[in-house]
């Protein structure tokens, strides 16, 4: 049963498994905290009645299929790495820093297959020589790139870190294919993170990872990569440069491993599920969506969300609804968040995190 927020048992909001310091008072390794974001769409729109018009698809049965009713998409000449360093820029200004000391890119949409984004982004933002590499983990790879980062800052590798997660999903689908092309869209969100203490604001709770990869086909770009090098599907055996996706199996997929994965860090967390008070899950589907709240007994008022106008930007989708809660209030300072995704590869994580003050409050991004 769902009890009023007022009524929820509240677990303490420094409880941390496997974070205490040891009976010898040895120093604890830092950890990764939350000190800017930002995010940048595109300015061209794409609505479902124009999109609809282009396929010969009622825009009704577009919105009713996927709960989305406008994307963003990047006007020709534009790709991941301009993306990036838009949302870069704002996550910095925000947190004030005009310098980090590494820089990481998620993505599954480089502006090339060689060499990495990263770098070039790091160069666009005057920060020459520092450490700079792409995190490959597809929707959930904005996840996966805060344990990452969580790992720098713990080693004293790096005591600030940029993390983008930035798409030009609107490259992988075909023009053509109405169940791809209604739900991907581009877009790029960011976070600042610095080292410091677990149990501040802000501090970034144990990121609980997971994949399989004996189901990878059911997402998947099959032409493009070493595997079939030609972009032709004639020459890859009929295997396309075009996304496609096993709807019903991701689904059912998504639902599960989103949910399971969700329990598991708020337990890491010392949290119960009914503690949280925002879920930002990866925008895969309204359905999806839906389904995850439901599995978890969320209400629907605590679970974020953007898809019906920004869509699914795949490593973006995290950090852009985090960006846009956080400049509309929809997450406040001292807010519960647990955070989750889903994706290709076949992929999952979460993690939690208390939302902290931040120096400025971003503007939203809607062109």
């Amino acid at each position: 049963m769902n009890r009023d927020p007022s009524e929820r048992r509240r677990a303490p909001a420094t409880a941390w498994r496997d974070r205490d310091p040891d009976r010898d008072g040895a120093a604890r390794s830092p950890v990764p905290v939350i000190a800017g974001i930002g995010h940048w769409l595109p300015p061209t729109v794409l609505t479902n009645d124009v999109l609809g018009d282009r396929l010969g698809t009622p825009a009704d049965w577009l919105s009713s299929r996927t709960g989305i009713r406008s994307r963003h998409v990047v006007a020709p000449g534009t790709a991941t790495v301009a993306l990036a360093v838009e949302a870069g820029r704002r996550a910095m200004d925000c947190a004030g820093v005009e310098q980090v000391d590494a820089l990481l890119v998620a993505t599954v949409t480089p502006d090339r297959l060689c060499p990495p984004s990263a770098p070039e982004v790091a160069a666009r933002l005057a920060q020459p020589g520092i450490a700079a590499f792409d995190v490959g983990a597809a929707c959930s790879g904005f996840l996966y790139g805060l344990a990452v980062a969580g790992g720098l800052i713990a080693t004293g590798t790096a005591r600030r870190v940029l993390l983008i997660g930035s798409e030009t999903m609107t490259s992988l689908v075909d023009p053509s294919d109405p169940a791809t092309s209604a739900i991907f869209a581009d877009g790029a969100g960011a976070v600042v993170l610095r080292a410091g203490e677990p149990g501040e604001p802000g501090a970034v709770g144990p990121v609980i990872l997971g994949s399989d990869g004996s189901r990878a086909n059911l997402i998947e770009v099959p032409a493009g990569g070493s595997l079939c090098p030609s972009q032709t599907p004639a020459e890859c055996g009929g295997g396309e440069r075009f996304l496609s996706v096993s709807g019903p199996d991701v689904f059912r997929k998504a639902v599960t491993r989103m949910a399971a994965v969700s329990r598991e860090a708020a337990e890491a967390r010392g949290w119960e599920i009914e503690d949280v008070d925002r879920v930002v899950a990866h925008q895969a589907n309204a359905h999806i969506l839906a389904a995850v709240a439901r599995k978890l007994a969320v209400p629907p008022g605590r679970m974020a969300t953007n898809i019906a106008t920004v869509g699914n930007t795949s490593a973006a989708s995290v950090p852009i609804l985090l960006a846009q809660e956080a400049a509309d209030g929809g997450i406040k300072p001292g807010d519960r968040v647990l955070a989750t995704a889903f994706g290709a590869g076949l992929t999952w994580a979460a993690t939690t995190f208390v939302w902290p003050r931040l120096p400025t409050v971003p503007e939203p991004v809607r062109p």
